[in-house]
């Protein structure tokens, strides 16, 4: 049986990618392990294209839906444009329900500079919770782009904001009431102010134009470890990253020690992985750190592709274990006394 969340990458590649309609020629990147968008030709322009649904919260899915799958188009170094929604509405559901999300997903979009064109709405049975899916486009300026494959051994990791936001915001809202009796009122208000953090597509932009940026990768569900696992699996590549170097928030940290959780396994949309040359790499976080956004470097890329470590805070090196699921999921089912 599998597990809760995204299919495991070598159930992708054996089962998934052997499915994948007809071979066009206007198709310059499809999918792959590790990669976040797609890419596409109309004969002038490069076209970036990504799906995403939201099926592991309940509060503030459409501002979260929109966020996500814009996240994926400013990965490759592209502004997202446009998007298209479908949104899945449990038997019993009102208006009221309706018009929250789409309010929640405008006013994301509005923030990110991107055009609702389309799409599709509709009561399903069978839900027990609204489920939010969107699809986002973008155009590739002078048919510049990066992807999660161009990492080189040598280069440095960086990344932005801490790691668990997405996960901390949903625990704070979808599990609000049993963490505000034990953590507080005040930690829970700071932790569901999470949601403001969620889009990357500042510091995508700022490092893609700053230059020496080899790939970029957005982790989500398995979090930090994830993604970089993402990251080295569409590189063919190691790495060696730093644990004390990898920030984890207050909030991160209390919520994910209540729920005996590990807060690097917690999906981290919010946070960006840049992977830049060595040379550039503190200009890049300096850049971004100008616009009051917090990044550092936390490692490096490994020629070779098994090794894939972890530096404990205490100097033992650990292999870092890509994780089975979500840390979101076993918080969400757990039964708390």
């Amino acid at each position: 049986m599998l597990p809760p969340g995204k299919i495991p990458p070598e159930i992708l590649e054996k089962t998934v990618f052997k499915f994948l309609g007809a071979k066009r020629r206007d198709v310059i990147f499809g999918p792959s392990r590790g990669e976040d968008a797609a890419i596409v030709s109309d004969g002038c322009k490069l076209i970036v294209l990504h799906g995403d649904p939201i099926s592991g919260a309940t509060e503030k899915i459409g501002w979260i839906a929109m966020n996500i799958s814009t996240n994926d188009i400013a990965t490759r170094g592209v502004k997202p444009c446009w998007a298209l929604s479908c949104i899945m509405l449990p038997k019993g559901s009102n208006e009221k329900i309706l018009e929250k999300i789409c309010r929640e997903m405008s006013a994301a979009a509005k923030r990110l500079g991107v055009s609702i064109v389309g799409g599709h709405s509709e009561i399903t049975l069978g839900l027990d919770h609204p489920l939010v899916i969107v699809f986002s486009m973008g155009v590739a300026e002078d048919d510049k782009y990066v992807t999660s494959s161009g990492a080189k051994p040598g280069s440095k990791i960086i990344l932005t904001k801490s790691g668990g936001i997405e996960g901390t915001a949903i625990l704070a809202s979808d599990r609000g009431k049993i963490l505000m009796s034990r953590l507080g009122k005040e930690l829970v208000r700071k932790a569901v102010d999470y949601f403001d953090r969620l889009s990357i597509l500042e510091e995508a932009m700022i490092a893609f134009e700053f230059g020496g940026v080899q790939a970029m990768h957005d982790p989500t569900e398995g979090g930090i470890s994830n993604g970089l696992h993402e990251v080295a699996d569409a590189s063919k590549t190691g790495f060696r990253v730093y644990e004390e170097k990898i920030k984890i928030s207050p909030e991160t940290s209390e919520i994910c020690r209540f729920f005996e959780i590990n807060p690097l396994n917690l999906i981290s949309s919010g946070s960006l992985l840049i992977v830049a040359e060595q040379g550039k790499a503190a200009g890049i976080v300096d850049k971004i750190r100008e616009k009051g956004i917090d990044a550092s470097i936390i490692g490096e890329v490994l020629a070779d592709d098994k090794c894939r470590v972890i530096v404990r805070s205490n100097g033992t090196i650990e292999t870092l274990v890509r994780p089975l699921s979500d840390e979101l999921w076993t918080a969400l089912t757990k039964e708390i006394q």
